[in-house]
């Protein structure tokens, strides 16, 4: 079986960490940082990302804060979170536990949430 440090985990989980400002709500998932930015998101607001720590079920994670009354720029259905540096480069996407409608001109609010690397099968 395959090992890795937790050091090798860190490393990658610190880069969202280090960098990870800018969270978009999206209607698609996408996959580029213009997508995130402009294309597909309907709401924006800036985050904080927790240090890296142990995962339940082995690896490690990082935790991304809650979110509240941030700015809804578009009317569609929020299907999708992107997370970027907010100036040029896309770090992770995912579904949002819950699609929803939004409104511009509305807010929206997002749990904490954690994102994580298993350890290797």
């Amino acid at each position: 079986m395959a090992t890795l440090a937790n050091a090798v985990f860190d490393n990658g989980l610190s880069t969202l960490t280090t960098n990870g400002t800018r969270i978009d709500i999206c209607s698609t998932e996408p996959t580029t940082y213009a997508e995130a930015t402009s294309t597909y998101t309907l709401g924006t607001d800036t985050i904080s990302v927790g240090s890296p720590a142990d995962r339940t079920g082995g690896g490690r994670q990082v935790t991304v804060g809650a979110v509240s009354d941030a700015s809804v720029t578009g009317t569609g259905t929020a299907a999708f979170y992107a997370i970027t540096n907010g100036t040029d480069t896309l770090y992770v996407t995912g579904d949002l536990t819950t699609s929803q409608s939004v409104t511009s001109g509305n807010t929206f609010s997002l749990g904490s949430f954690t994102i994580g690397i298993p350890d290797p099968a």
